[in-house]
């Protein structure tokens, strides 16, 4: 199954105005197609700011094959913390918690 993650550049150096076109042209030649990228100033006036680009990536198999261990992971301890079974195990008059 193929996901799309969403990841992010950031440009942290302060420079001239040419350079950081530069270095956005740059990064926007890099990204792969069809990845929707948009550009935000983040951060305050206390830990400073600085600008970063997200865009969306195909997820590697690393992280898909992680993605699919936690997910059942999760979907086991979701199970167990609202009682679920399968309805094919409910007895006749019983609640089963559907979520």
């Amino acid at each position: 199954m193929s996901r799309r993650v969403k990841d992010f550049i950031e440009i942290r150096e302060c420079c001239s105005l040419d350079a950081l076109i530069e270095k956005l042209v740059e990064v926007r030649d890099g990204l792969p197609a069809g990845s929707d990228a948009v550009v935000k100033m983040r951060g305050d006036d206390v830990f400073g700011r600085h600008m970063s680009v997200s865009f969306y990536r195909e997820q590697t198999v690393e992280e898909a094959e992680c993605d699919a261990r936690y997910a059942n992971a999760y979907r086991e301890s979701r199970e167990q913390e609202l009682g679920y079974c399968e309805v094919s195990r409910v007895l006749p008059g019983k609640l089963r918690a559907v979520a």
